[in-house]
């Protein structure tokens, strides 16, 4: 499988972040189905030029978020998504649009306003 995640190692984020964000952006867009099987750790690490653990680490959080199932031989799958939702859920959710929109030079406000239509447009 070819995941679409890059590390860029001078952007000042840790490595672990930036998998953990591009694959939690991959699952919350449904781009990663429920049941879809990734790459192992070690796989994974090769192809993105960086350690186990990194890749350990990012799909622990995942793990713990509910968002990965790790099933023995089976290997890590992405979970079913439940339309329930904790705080920190939502909290990670929006630290992950924070990024993406700071990524592409969009400031505070016109982030809020992208939010504040979007959630209007969703209100139909």
């Amino acid at each position: 499988m070819n995941l679409l995640i890059e590390v860029d190692t001078t952007n000042g984020q840790p490595p672990w972040r930036q998998v953990h964000d591009q694959l939690r952006a991959l699952i919350t867009s449904s781009t990663l189905a429920a049941g879809t099987r990734l790459p192992t750790v070690r796989q994974l690490a090769r192809d993105l030029g960086v350690s186990a653990g990194t890749v350990a680490r990012a799909y622990r959080e995942l793990e713990t978020a509910g968002m990965l199932s790790t099933a023995g031989r089976r290997g890590t799958v992405v979970a079913e998504i439940t339309e329930e939702y904790t705080p920190a859920e939502l909290t990670a959710l929006a630290r992950d649009f924070v990024a993406a929109a700071r990524r592409i030079g969009v400031d505070r406000a016109d982030a809020l306003s992208a939010v504040t239509a979007a959630w209007r447009a969703g209100a139909d």
